[in-house]
């Protein structure tokens, strides 16, 4: 990936490069509000490709924070991606279709559940990963009273979800992607690679202890 050189633009240049740059939600600002004001709107120039984009955080750790309350296309989330080296995106998942959160999970990363994986299904349930790889077409689908599954302790944190109508440019991003239902928590979509295609999950988080990640 080739280096990507960001040059921040105060005041009147910032402004004027960027004077058709759209209008914010409630949902928006509030959250701009959760962080100091040196923090917000900051304008950078990609001096490798010529083009403005206004960060609506970005942290003294370098990191940029994008509020995204409206679906987005494909092109526009790789090219904000490509253009900031270090991305978060928090999306407004109040809005989301058919999105209901759902059991919770394992650690999905335990080794306990390497020989598994989870079926794409409501009802938590798993099938022998040897199963998917000697092509067998039905293979033995188990939930977690099985024997082989009934001592593996479920997380607080962990949670499978349904999405009916999902926005499936989310789960084309390379960088985190933090849901915002309200309230206290906040969930961050990520997948675990799997032989019979990568299981989406969620990982709560408290919306207090993401904003702490940076503000100091």
């Amino acid at each position: 990936m080739p280096i990507i050189e960001l040059q921040l633009v105060d005041g009147e240049i910032g402004e004027r490069a960027l004077r058709f740059y759209p209008g914010e939600t409630l949902w928006h600002s509030e959250w701009k509000k959760a962080f100091p004001a040196h923090y917000r709107e900051k304008t950078f120039l990609n001096k490798i490709e010529g083009y403005y984009h206004r960060a609506d955080v970005f942290t003294p750790c370098s990191t940029a924070i994008e509020f995204q309350n409206s679906p987005i296309t494909l092109e526009e989330l790789r090219s904000r991606e490509a253009f900031y080296p270090n991305l978060v995106w928090v999306v407004n998942g109040a809005k989301f279709k058919g999105f209901k959160i759902l059991k919770h999970l394992p650690d999905v990363d335990s080794l306990q559940l390497d020989a598994f994986e989870f079926c794409h299904k409501a009802n938590l349930t798993m099938v022998r990963k040897s199963d998917l790889l000697l092509g067998i077409e039905q293979p033995k689908v188990m939930t977690f009273h099985h024997p082989e599954l009934r001592n593996i302790p479920l997380t607080a944190h962990y949670y499978s979800f349904r999405w009916s109508n999902p926005h499936r440019v989310w789960y084309e991003a390379k960088c985190p992607i933090i849901i915002d239902l309200g309230g206290y928590f906040l969930y961050q979509l990520k997948q675990r690679k799997q032989a019979n295609g990568d299981y989406a999950y969620l990982h709560m988080i408290p919306r207090k202890d993401f904003i702490g990640r940076y503000v100091k």
